[in-house]
């Protein structure tokens, strides 16, 4: 089983060389990993010039997440595709923990569980005790925009990310709602767990333009077929889902697979 984990960066290179350091250490292979710069003007273009065994592309405009997403994906040949975010770390054998559950499951589209906020906590210490807890674990229905890895064939049902840039940040709930319109199994698994320090580079973008927003809800919405009424009634059916799923792992494992770092502390969602 082949993979190809496309990382999208626009500068932030500090979260970028994490994340691709704890690729490498946790066995996945340079030729694995596929990082689409989107036009970065800080040190990331020459940072990737310097390491040669890990392919990349150099992109002269901002192609947007979407855009890099479908990017990558068209370009590897591999079994599947892992978008993954910049600003996280990634334990011992997480991409092929994430895949060996997404087979053994019967996803087609498939997450990690989530650990997000600050990196206050030993993360080393605690994957392994949390997956060992969390294991066999899954949320059926939902996947995060954080990390998903895509069946080939989900491509030729589905089809690629949407590019378009007006998305911005709702490219993961369009390719979500595409995915189970279309009957495509997609899961999250708590074989395998991610730190997310919490969409850096949004924030970045975000506080240089002054925008609350990088996309427009109302044309994401409209993009994805749905209404005024339609929209409210999806995002109270997740809503009311992931109370469940959060209700359900809490009380048995006493933890759950999305979980925010607050005050040294573990808030469930």
């Amino acid at each position: 089983m082949t993979y190809t984990v496309v990382i999208p960066v626009l500068n932030q290179l500090k979260f970028t060389r994490l994340c691709v350091e704890s690729l490498l250490a946790g066995g996945t292979p340079a030729a694995s990993v596929l990082v689409i710069d989107n036009a970065s003007t800080d040190d990331t273009p020459a940072w990737l010039a310097n390491e040669a065994g890990v392919p990349s592309i150099t992109n002269r405009v901002n192609l947007g997440c979407g855009g890099a997403w479908a990017q990558g994906s068209f370009h590897s040949q591999a079994d599947w595709v892992v978008l993954l975010n910049n600003d996280v770390i990634v334990p011992p054998n997480g991409m092929a923990d994430l895949l060996a559950a997404a087979e053994r499951e019967g996803f087609d589209v498939v997450s990690p569980a989530l650990l997000e906020g600050a990196l206050d906590y030993d993360f080393t210490t605690y994957a392994p005790t949390y997956v060992n807890e969390m294991k066999g674990v899954t949320r059926t229905g939902w996947f995060h925009g954080v990390c998903f890895a895509i069946k080939r064939s989900v491509f030729e049902t589905v089809g690629y990310p949407d590019t378009d840039r007006l998305l911005g940040g709702h490219e993961d709930k369009e390719y979500l709602v595409r995915c189970l319109r279309h009957g495509v199994r997609v899961g999250t698994v708590g074989a395998t767990v991610l730190h997310h320090f919490g969409s850096i580079t949004q924030k970045a973008m975000k506080k240089e333009s002054g925008v609350k927003s990088l996309g427009d809800r109302h044309h994401a919405y409209q993009r994805m077929g749905m209404g005024w009424w339609a929209r409210k009634r999806f995002k109270a059916q997740q809503r009311k889902q992931t109370e469940d799923w959060s209700r359900d792992e809490s009380a048995a494992h006493g933890i759950t697979l999305h979980m925010l770092r607050e005050n040294g502390g573990w808030r469930f969602v």
